[in-house]
């Protein structure tokens, strides 16, 4: 048995898709809710022109989070010329509808509405978009916004989308290569999800680790195609760590500064603090030594004992009585390719 084999193990554990019986929940709740804002929001003069999930479901990278919330991220998209001038309005159109399905802490966030559904376990946040001509503007602003600080925003969702499920950038075996970098994506937010304290795990955006991961993948196949997922991994946090993502500001104290790719190119980790950076920072180069560790390690249950360090205990360690075999995959045979996002 191999390490890769041990990946793959671990990554059938975490990772969590729309289909899956335990996201049952979460998918008939999303379909009943967005039948209720379609109705609502068409009985006051703005029907829903299109609607589409965003987030870790939309581009299968969705991970299990032992005793958190299943997240439904679900865009709804009104004609621009059916759309009011104060983006508030649908909002509190839509806030209406989950307060009045037993959502609590419902309320108007900037980006999007938001709640939780405490007995399904379940968080929602809806983004509403206005739509002409394939050109999207999200509706920006809290319940009580002046005029200064609500608007229709230039957004363009689904190309952020689409440039995350991309394969064309890999260039050989795009498909597989395309799969691994998903696969590495799960494996950075369960290690952020294991590593960090709660709080500050919540400011580790997923969004983030994501587009860093497709920026900076160096995927791993051997002349078989066979996929390396742990040279992958920590090929790709080596050039993660030597990007320009995180700045120093003495002290030994970092900022950290990743951009969208997509419009509005906004900076994800604004008004991000310090420590946040600086933990981020401080853990990635951790993480980065630790799989150095494990690639140099000839012996697969110690391999896999510095991984169930990183990952926890979904990592599996197989008893030394099972591994007389070395665990020489892991570096034999494997080439990294360079070509990355």
């Amino acid at each position: 048995m191999s390490t890769q084999s041990k990946f793959i193990k671990f990554h059938d554990k975490i990772k969590l898709s729309r289909e899956d019986c335990e996201y049952k929940d979460a998918r008939e709740k999303d379909d009943s809710i967005l039948k209720a804002i379609k109705t609502s929001l068409k009985d006051e003069g703005y029907p829903v022109i299109d609607n589409f999930l965003q987030g870790s479901m939309s581009t299968s990278t969705g991970v299990k989070n032992r005793g958190e919330d299943f997240d439904i991220d679900r865009a709804v998209v009104i004609a621009f010329d059916d759309s009011p001038d104060d983006p508030i309005k649908v909002k509190k159109i839509v806030l209406k509808v989950l307060e009045d399905r037993g959502f609590k802490n419902a309320k108007i966030k900037k980006p999007c509405v938001t709640a939780d559904y405490i007995s399904k376990n379940l968080h929602i946040d809806i983004p509403i978009y206005r739509e002409c001509n394939g050109n999207y503007e999200l509706a920006i602003g809290k319940k009580n916004s002046g005029d200064d600080s609500k608007e229709w925003s230039a957004s363009d969702p689904k190309g952020l989308k689409e440039w995350i499920n991309d394969a064309s950038l890999y260039t050989g075996s795009a498909n597989k290569k395309l799969e691994q970098y998903k696969r590495i994506v799960r494996y950075l937010k369960r290690w952020r999800d294991n590593k960090f304290s709660t709080a500050v795990a919540k400011k580790v955006f997923s969004i983030s680790l994501t587009v860093m991961a497709k920026e900076q993948f160096k995927p791993s196949l051997d002349d078989n195609n066979k996929a390396n997922d742990l040279v992958a991994l920590r090929d790709t946090v080596n050039d993660m760590l030597h990007a320009d993502y995180f700045s120093y500001q003495g002290n030994e104290q970092y900022r950290v500064r990743v951009t969208l790719p997509k419009s509005p190119w906004r900076n994800i980790f604004y008004g991000s603090s310090l420590n946040t950076g600086t933990q981020f920072y401080n853990k990635l180069t951790t993480l980065k030594n630790k799989l150095d560790k494990a690639i140099e390690e000839t012996d697969l249950t110690k391999q896999c004992k510095i991984l169930n360090e990183v990952f926890g205990d979904d990592f599996e360690v197989p008893s030394s009585s099972s591994t007389i075999r070395k665990a020489t995959y892991s570096t034999a045979g494997a080439s990294g390719t360079s070509q990355g996002a």
